[in-house]
Formats: C-alpha cells, structure tokens, sequence
C-alpha cells in the first residue's frame, strides 16, 4: 500500500453552539462518506451528541496525550466524549468490545485509533449499521468499507523523512566513506502504518542498498524480518541484542532505521550495553526522552507529528459531519484499506535532529524547554 496549546478549540465550541442538529439519521455528506441509504440531503446530527473515541494502549506519549485532548476539545465543542483505551496487555477483543458498546450507547462518530486495523471489520460495519460514522484515526482500518474517513500525518512522508535523515547522518556522522553497516526495524505487523512507514523509507533506503553504500549486515530486509511485535521496546532490545551478538562481534553498526522513539531508546540502549560504538539511530513520535537523547548526541533524528493537530482536524471532521456539511479531505486516491479507497486528511510531518529542533519545537512549550535546557 503506497503513502498511504490546543488554539482551535475555542473556534470548535463555537461551531458547535451555533449549528442545528437536523435528524438522528446518519447524513450523507459530500466527503466521501459511505452510505449506501443515504437520502439527498444531508441530515447531519444533534449538537451534544455522544462521539466514541477507541485508542489502543497507552505505550506511546503521544496516544495519552491524544486521549487527554480529545476529552476537553470534544467537551468544548459541546459533544459528549466517551474515550477508552485498550488495555496493552490485553488482545484485540477489548477493543472490539469497546467499539461495540459505543454502537449500543449511541454515538454519532466514532474515532478509532486501532489496536488492530486488520480486526475491526464487524464492530465498524455494526457502526454504519446503526447509523454511525467512523474516521480512523492515524491508523487505517482495513479490509470493510464501513470507514468513511481517515486522519493522519503523512505517513509514507514519514518514512520518507526516517530514510533520509539516515544516510544524512551516516554521511556526517559514521566517521568513514562508505558503504555502511545498517539494519533495519519496522513497527508491530498489526498496525497497518508499520508498512507504509517502511515502504517510505525502503523507497530511498533501497536503491542506495542496491548499489553497495548501505550493507544490511544480518541481511534482513524484508518487513516480516524486520518487525517489532506491539511496538514493544522490550521486543526490539531483544532483537538488537541478538544482532549485535551474530552479525556485529568484529564490526561495527554504523546506522539503523528505527519506526519510532520508544523503538529506538531500546535499540540504543542494547548497543550501548554492548559497549560498541553509537550508531547514527532514527525515531518518531517527537517523545521528551529522545528529545533529550537528540540534544545529548545519543539519538539521530525524530519526527514531530503534532498530536495537537491532529485531534483538531478530527474534531472539525466531527463538527462538519455533525452539520451536514462536506467534510475536508486531501487525499482522495492513495490509502486503498484492500476494499476501497478511504477518503484522507493528512497532515505534514516534520523531520527533527539537534540542528533545528529549536525552530521544530517553537509551538511546543514542553519539548522547547527540553531544547533550550541544551543551548
């Protein structure tokens, strides 16, 4: 599949107060919503309704944070939020039943950050069928054509970007000419965006791998080999553990392409273990710790996804769902889920490494103290 604070509230809640609910039938739209019985004019939704907001764990900062603003911007935009997250420890059946409840209690949208996009084809097609809406929110939801939008950073960008910034350091970084020993991390295989962000970086990764300045040194580059099940940092320590122990014993690693921060705070921490030399290390997710990793050395580069951002344009997608109204979508042709193509949102992701992070992080008061704590 190819690529696939809080300021706007306020202008949200205003929406909300000033706008009209038509009827409680689910409205057409004019964005690429998905029903098949909808009548010519949109019906939109009460104002206060209920909106479900399903997110998988809690492993990463930026779902917390996520979940956090979704409850005061949707509580400001005069909705009724219900947000749940799906236990880290548990299967993808607490999240089933977390979307079939929000189904049962009436929510008009619901948002879902899936645990597994590939498993909630019933709980989404339950949804339409009780005249709901589903937007999938930064993962895609596969295989059902119950989903009527998707929201999301660029992701095969950001995988662009991850690629990039690795030849870039291992370039200024490695301390020889090439070609340089490199391995490969994808995210959990459960996530849909695990291979679009490894497709983009294999787009520049691959040619430079074809034509000897990048050694994959275990040879593992397929996205099977590579993954990191649940996005687990324990899973990828274990994994470049063992890497440096069979492939890395009389060389050295010059670079590896990591999915995200968590991700990549683990792989550093398995080399530095090992006693071997710091290779140049990419992340995503914008996380405080590898902030500080980025402005101490330690960590390459990081992708700043704003969450701030993202839930806003969410929920202006609920408040234009909400009155009728065409709902803003950019991408029209690109994320096919295996039955149709999701009409898209996505946002720009920004590339981060110790050069600019000053200037990455001007609008984001905890993340540039961390910076300038550094200057």
């Amino acid at each position: 599949m190819k690529k696939i604070a809080f300021t706007a509230v306020a202008a949200f809640a205003a929406l909300a107060i000033g706008l009209t609910g038509c009827t409680s039938e689910r409205g057409g739209g004019t964005g690429g919503g998905t029903d098949p019985g909808s009548t010519d004019a949109p019906a939109g939704f009460d104002a206060g309704a209920r909106i479900g907001v399903a997110l998988p764990d809690k492993t990463s900062e930026n779902w917390v944070l996520a979940g956090d603003l979704f409850t005061q911007g949707l509580t400001d935009a005069g909705f009724e939020p219900d947000v749940q997250y799906a236990p880290a420890s548990n299967t993808v059946a607490e999240q089933q039943n977390q979307i079939q409840a929000m189904v049962t209690s009436g929510a008009k949208v619901i948002v879902i950050g899936a645990k597994d996009g590939k498993q909630l084809s019933t709980q989404v097609e339950a949804a339409r069928d009780a005249g709901a809406y589903v937007i999938a929110y930064d993962r895609l939801i596969e295989n059902t054509e119950a989903v009527d939008y998707y929201v999301a950073f660029d992701n095969f960008k950001v995988g662009q970007l991850q690629g990039q910034a690795l030849l870039d350091g291992l370039e200024t970084l490695a301390g020889h000419e090439a070609p340089y020993n490199i391995e490969l991390f994808s995210g959990s295989p459960d996530d849909a965006n695990s291979a679009v962000f490894f497709n983009g970086a294999m787009e520049v990764l691959q040619p430079k791998i074809d034509d000897g300045t990048l050694v994959v040194g275990s040879g593992q580059t397929d996205i099977a080999q590579t993954a990191t099940q649940g996005w687990l940092p324990e899973n990828a320590q274990e994994r470049m553990d063992g890497l440096l122990t069979s492939t890395y014993g009389d060389k050295e690693l010059d670079g590896v392409l990591s999915p995200n921060d968590t991700l990549a705070r683990a792989i550093l921490t398995s080399v530095e273990q090992a006693g071997k030399k710091q290779p140049v290390v990419t992340g995503q997710d914008s996380e405080a710790e590898s902030v500080r990793w980025i402005m101490e050395g330690r960590q390459f580069s990081t992708i700043n996804k704003d969450t701030t951002l993202l839930v806003e344009q969410t929920i202006k997608m609920i408040g234009q769902l909400q009155a009728g109204e065409e709902v803003d979508v950019n991408d029209t042709e690109q994320y096919d889920n295996g039955v149709k193509v999701v009409p898209a949102y996505l946002l720009d992701p920004v590339i981060v490494t110790k050069e600019n992070a000053l200037e990455a992080y001007a609008n984001v008061p905890s993340l540039l103290e961390i910076v300038k704590s550094f200057q």
